[in-house]
């Protein structure tokens, strides 16, 4: 039984997600709890799991409210318990479980937050990988280091290239503007530009995105190229350099 993925938009610029498969119905984050529940009840689904990936409260708010109305079990980072609302499990890497495509594996993806996670679903093809691994960008460094960040992209970007991103903010049209500073030459990038626009002109989601189109126009997965490094006056220095001086470019933008 394939995965059944509603992207559910939230609050100004957050998605959340309710996923359906061959063991139940969970729901990725909770920016804010109405728009969740509108869309579970208007198709007849009753979520038995949250995930939080991340304790920031516009991943959290709805917690508590959606707890009430479907007597979920919440799931989130053990390494975020104390910041995080109550949870009825606390998960560490390795903690897998699920069945057929709703199989699912958290991976500690530290660097937005110390113990952000992400939910990768192989099985599926699919992650959910909220402030990490962003649609043509990446979370701002507020907990972790550079270096972590840097580690973080390089264990994502490493999964299958055909992997669906669904990350956790409408960012894209902000990040293409940066990503065009970086290398406006790509013509990759030139062409995801003309479609994202394309996309928000409709009022679309541009999310999910592929890890392929990501490794060839997201310039914090570009760090090893020597045109990134050109471009932001580091030449012949390695990704990790590179990478710190593209975040806080991207800070500063």
């Amino acid at each position: 039984m394939p995965l059944d993925i509603v992207t559910v938009p939230c609050r100004s610029d957050n998605y959340a997600y309710l996923v359906k498969g061959p063991d139940g119905v969970c729901i990725i984050d909770a920016p804010d709890a109405a728009p969740i529940i509108a869309a579970a009840e208007a198709r007849g689904w009753t979520p038995g799991a949250l995930l939080i990936t991340h304790h920031h409260g516009d991943h959290t708010e709805g917690t508590a409210a959606l707890k009430e109305r479907f007597g979920l079990q919440v799931m989130g980072p053990r390494a975020e318990e104390a910041k995080l609302p109550p949870l009825d499990m606390a998960l560490t890497e390795g903690m897998n479980g699920g069945e057929g495509e709703a199989y699912t594996v958290p991976l500690d993806v530290p660097g937005h937050t110390l113990g952000h996670m992400a939910f990768h679903f192989p099985r599926a093809g699919v992650i959910f990988t909220a402030d990490s691994l962003m649609a043509w960008g990446c979370g701002r460094v507020f907990e972790g280091t550079m270096e972590m960040m840097h580690a973080t992209l390089q264990k994502l970007a490493a999964l299958p290239p055909e992997t669906l991103i669904y990350s956790g903010h409408e960012y894209t049209l902000s990040n293409m503007k940066f990503a065009l500073s970086i290398e406006p030459d790509n013509p990759d990038l030139l062409a995801r530009a003309e479609k994202v626009k394309a996309q928000r002109d409709r009022g679309e989601a541009t999310v999910p995105v592929s890890l392929a189109e990501e490794l060839a126009t997201n310039p914090f997965l570009r760090c090893h190229v020597p045109e990134v490094a050109e471009a932001v006056g580091l030449p012949g220095a390695t990704p990790k350099v590179v990478f710190g001086e593209v975040r806080s470019r991207k800070d500063r933008f």
